[in-house]
């Protein structure tokens, strides 16, 4: 018995010598296999959070772009609210005080320009120096005439202001030259 006893340890051994051996053969397949599953959902978890985070992204661009003149919308707003004003006055004026009108809509009218001047300002907006010499980078030549009392190449006469917005050319200056 004790021969049939070692005979069957010994069988039991090899099997599960065997057993083991397929489980470890086996494990490093599934534990690759798992562990490939694993990183690939983490793959297509970062990538679906990186299209979010683009279609986020793209969607503030637009709404920036969208608004970015809000502010200096708003500001112009008052002088249009000045502007109306005075169109209410100029109709509710009787002819017997037009004189007193006339005063307040230059007075009225003068306020107005010194608003739009000071939003222009503030949102960077300067209107182009145009005294002296012609620049072409912030002047347009539009005509030439002849003048006694300035140089040939020197700014006579100003059509039409330009602007400059921080340290572009917004509109140039149209002019007059000497020749």
């Amino acid at each position: 018995m004790s021969q049939e006893n070692e005979d069957l340890e010994e069988s039991q051994a090899e099997e599960a010598v065997e057993t083991q051996e397929e489980v470890v053969e086996a494990d490093p397949l599934e534990v690759a296999l798992a562990e490939a599953a694993d990183y690939k959902d983490k793959y297509l978890r970062a990538h679906a959070d990186f299209e979010n985070s683009k279609r986020r992204l793209e969607k503030d661009k637009m709404n920036a772009v969208s608004y970015a003149n809000e502010s200096f919308a708003k500001d112009i707003l008052a002088v249009m609210d000045s502007f109306e004003n005075a169109l209410a006055s100029i109709e509710g004026a009787e002819v017997e005080n037009s004189s007193d009108v006339l005063a307040n809509m230059k007075e009225g009218v003068t306020l107005t320009f010194e608003q739009l001047k000071k939003i222009l300002e503030k949102n960077s907006i300067k209107e182009v120096s145009c005294e002296g010499e012609f620049d072409p980078e912030v002047h347009q030549a539009i005509m030439q005439v002849e003048s006694d009392d300035h140089e040939v190449g020197d700014v006579v006469q100003v059509m039409q202001k330009g602007y400059t917005i921080k340290d572009r050319i917004l509109r140039p200056a149209m002019v007059s030259t000497c020749k």
